[in-house]
């Protein structure tokens, strides 16, 4: 069963760790998954962390250091020697997650723990891995496969399984290459355990593969899998040489680290490098600030707008107490459709080819939702009038204006929160960066413009 972590379990493992109970600590990691482990560790200083490590077996450690927030390993990794990190850690892992690790340890550091592993062949790939850029396929894959000659026979296959199973995790297929290493097919282990030792893996192979390149896009990487459902690829070089293999849970931690950064520049702010607790204050301020400087400066325009229509709203000052709710209904349309059409382009579902339908289509429902909100909007003014004298003897003309100015911010903010991702994509750049409050900020000061020039064109003669 998952671990529940709560301030009891904690309280109980400091207290055993304080007064040196080994076998209690023993007794109850033994039934915990190294995640669950690592859960626990993220919440203890370095002292008692490393206290709980080095009450773990080697195996298990690995697991536990891959599991850790990146500030606990870090702090972990740093107390430890280049030879514990080689013998303890980066042995008993696969080859993709040795070289995470790695990668994150100073430069000298990462020299000295590869000169510590006694199985040049495991050095040699993460030393390969570390050349690829970590956001591509390059940089996630697993070196450690199992693969056969397209000449040899399913008994050649069987001992090649046999002679990888132990230090290969999980294995879901056979690769089958040429003389020339170039992957030709596949074998399911369904196919290993039904056909005779005897067939030729010619006659069996299945030559109908998906395979990415090294310089694929993790991104990528991971809308193939999820495409096609796939639970693994296989990474091929520029020739169509084998390489390496990716599995469906590398992908999973690059499909939560893509959603994260898309919400967090959704969110008006450059995206987290790390975790959130492990970001300082002064990061965090780095990644927040720059962009409320920009939204700051835009909303400024609301106010410069605004001082062009003084003498307007000195005279009708009612028009004024409206300006918040309309100005806040294009921004909130506008922010509620760029989150839509940001999350569909992430996910393949639209493209650029595609602005033409989501043109029409926002259309029609920017026309529906300011119909609807323009009624509101009357509506409101109306009923307010049956209790107060707020608006005068022409609150009709006032809902009226209300009514009309929503509809057509409605539709604006509506089309522009649809079309300006899709712009941002067509240039190149990241659509995320068209933010919820990015996109308010632009349609609050156009939004005050339609108001004030619908306002100006129904009340005129009568308020102003």
């Amino acid at each position: 069963m998952p671990l529940e972590l709560n301030t009891e379990t904690l309280q109980q493992f400091k207290a055993a760790i304080e007064s040196n109970n080994q076998n209690f600590v023993k007794a109850t990691i033994a039934e915990l998954h190294p995640a669950d482990i690592a859960e626990i560790i993220n919440e203890f200083d370095l002292a008692e962390a490393r206290y709980l490590y080095k009450l773990l077996d080697e195996e298990t450690a690995a697991d536990v250091v891959v599991e850790m927030e990146e500030d606990k390993r870090e702090q972990l990794l740093a107390s430890l020697t280049s030879k514990e990190i080689a013998e303890t850690v980066i042995e008993n892992l696969e080859s993709d997650e040795a070289a995470d690790v790695i990668a994150e340890l100073p430069d000298d550091k990462q020299d000295e723990v590869l000169s510590h592993i006694e199985d040049s062949e495991q050095a040699s790939d993460i030393v390969d891995l570390l050349n690829y850029d970590e956001n591509t396929a390059g940089g996630l894959m697993a070196k450690e496969l199992v693969q056969v000659n397209v000449n040899s026979s399913m008994l050649d296959c069987v001992r090649q399984l046999r002679e990888h199973a132990d230090h290969i995790e999980e294995i879901y297929t056979i690769y089958v290459v040429d003389d020339d290493e170039k992957l030709v097919g596949l074998i399911a282990l369904k196919k290993v355990l039904t056909t005779s030792l005897r067939a030729k893996i010619a006659d069996v192979v299945n030559k109908e593969i998906i395979t990415v390149k090294t310089n694929t896009d993790a991104e990528e990487v991971a809308k193939i899998m999820e495409k096609y459902d796939l639970v693994y690829v296989p990474v091929v070089d520029g020739l169509g040489r084998l390489v390496g293999r990716i599995t469906i849970d590398d992908v999973v931690d690059v499909i939560r680290k893509e959603e994260t950064e898309d919400v967090q520049k959704m969110a008006g702010m450059d995206a987290l490098e790390e975790s959130y607790m492990s970001t300082s204050i002064w990061g965090m301020l780095r990644k927040r600030v720059g962009w409320l400087i920009i939204l700051f400066i835009g909303e400024g325009f609301t106010a410069t707008a605004m001082s062009f229509f003084e003498n307007e709203i000195a005279k009708a000052v009612v028009l004024a107490l409206f300006v918040p709710l309309i100005i806040s209904s294009g921004g909130n349309t506008g922010s509620q459709v760029s989150s839509l059409v940001i999350r569909a382009l992430s996910l393949g579902e639209i493209s650029v080819r595609d602005w033409w339908q989501i043109f029409k289509r926002e259309i029609k429902i920017g026309v529906m939702l300011g119909i609807i909100l323009g009624i509101v909007g009357f509506l409101r003014v109306a009923i307010w009038s049956s209790f107060v004298d707020v608006y005068g003897p022409h609150w009709m003309m006032v809902g009226i204006a209300v009514g009309i100015s929503l509809m057509g911010v409605v539709l604006w903010g509506n089309l522009v929160g649809s079309l300006f991702p899709i712009f941002l994509k067509r240039m190149g750049l990241d659509p995320a960066v068209s933010s919820a409050p990015f996109v308010a900020t632009m349609v609050d000061i156009t939004g005050l413009l339609i108001y004030i020039s619908v306002s100006m064109i129904l009340l005129k003669g009568i308020l102003l």
